[in-house]
């Protein structure tokens, strides 16, 4: 039985790491795409039709892209698609997503603090909430707001304000963040799926059929490969934050998420104008630094874990058959001579403030709460606790902690 918990860690370990190579191909892609559009130079011996130009060297060779406003004259024999970079991240992304806060949805979602919700009211408003933002943002695109772009992008940014602070209401802070990075990415993948990429199979179609293509379906597919340009460097960053409890674990996590779609304008914009220009704005360098100042700053006040109550919620049935398994006083105390020096509410140790990840392992509730965690950190393997925290922690004492699991999943 407890074989089930390393196989399923393997899982979100594999998934994780789909999610970051696909990732990693969309980014690259769009961030080459966008600075290829913005270094395009016009040249009079380019075929008719054709924008701009741009030589490139790379690898040995050398490399001469020509970009069409519209299309070319006549359907190209080859032609790439870019979209199984998106769609691959968006759903890589999903399944991590179900397999840590839905499966794992007691401990990593939902905060009872917050909001007395059951495990699967939590669920339902975590997959339903990420198309919302999809569908504000599609109807401000098609309307009238599509002729003031950076109106356009101010109010898209109050959704995201929104979305932080009500994900902030109901969520864990951990939980939090990671969804408004897939709140943001669900908008960027639905641009890709529901407007660039239908949009180019129109201009394809019209000249597979010998029709003149109309412009403004290249005009919609730049608009919506732009935003995502600019909400990309946030995405990551809330898609990291679930590693740093500076980021989640305060009051303030919705604020800081907010300010750091700033950042993400502020950088992408120097690029973007460098690409464009040869120089880029170094004001913006300076207004980053800045707004990271006061995420470091909003980061020191008091966590929402920081807690008078110990014992802030029962435990599940599911939890419960840990703290009754056979072994658990003993389990309790490797934990508590090996762990809770830093995984406490106020840290002993020298220079920490915060548990690592915002996990606490004081009470018995904590234990209990956190066994499969505890299992595979410090049972089958020696990642807990940090050689240079403790002196060697025995053999025997991970034995412990292992007979103990290993009774409680029987159960």
């Amino acid at each position: 039985m407890y074989d089930l918990a390393i196989m399923w860690d393997w899982v979100a370990f594999s998934v994780r790491w789909l999610h970051v190579i696909t990732a990693m191909a969309w980014i690259g892609a769009s961030f080459y795409f966008v600075a290829l559009d913005l270094m395009l130079k016009p040249n009079d011996a380019l075929p008719e039709g054709a924008y701009g130009e741009e030589w490139e060297v790379h690898g040995g060779g050398f490399y001469h892209t020509v970009k069409y406003l519209v299309a070319p004259a006549r359907m190209p024999e080859h032609l790439t698609w870019h979209k199984w970079q998106s769609y691959s991240t968006w759903l890589s992304g999903a399944a991590l997503l179900m397999i840590i806060y839905w499966v794992g949805g007691e401990l990593f979602l939902l905060d009872p603090n917050k909001a007395d919700l059951a495990l699967w009211q939590g669920i339902l408003i975590s997959g339903g909430s990420l198309t919302i933002g999809w569908l504000l943002y599609d109807q401000m695109c098609k309307s009238k707001l599509s002729e003031n772009p950076t109106l356009l992008m101010l109010l898209l940014f109050v959704i995201l304000v929104i979305m932080s602070w009500g994900y902030n209401q109901i969520f864990t802070g951990r939980a939090a963040l990671l969804h408004l990075g897939a709140f943001t990415a669900t908008i960027m993948t639905a641009n890709v799926f529901f407007q660039i990429m239908p949009n180019q199979r129109i201009v394809v179609q019209d000249l597979k059929e010998g029709r003149k293509p109309d412009p403004k379906y290249g005009k919609i597919a730049k608009v919506r490969s732009t935003h995502n340009n600019y909400l990309t460097l946030p995405v990551v960053f809330l898609m990291l934050s679930n590693h740093y409890p500076l980021a989640f674990a305060t009051e303030y996590a919705w604020i800081i998420a907010s300010l750091i779609f700033l950042t993400g304008v502020t950088i992408r914009h120097y690029f973007n104008t460098m690409h464009s220009t040869g120089k880029g704005p170094n004001w913006t360098w300076g207004v980053t630094v800045i707004l990271m100042i006061v995420i470091a700053w909003l980061s020191t006040n008091p966590g929402y874990d920081s807690y008078d109550e110990a014992e802030a919620r029962a435990l599940t049935p599911y939890e419960q058959k840990f703290a009754s398994a056979e072994g658990f006083e003993d389990a309790y105390n490797v934990v508590l001579g090996n762990c809770s020096m830093c995984h406490a509410r106020e840290p002993a140790w020298e220079g920490m403030h915060w548990a690592p990840k915002g996990v606490f392992l004081e009470t018995e509730g904590d234990v209990a709460r956190h066994a499969e965690a505890i299992f595979l950190q410090a049972g089958v393997t020696h990642a807990m606790p940090p050689p240079n925290a403790i002196d060697t922690m025995e053999d025997e004492n991970r034995a412990t902690i292992v007979a103990w699991y290993r009774d409680g999943r029987s159960k």
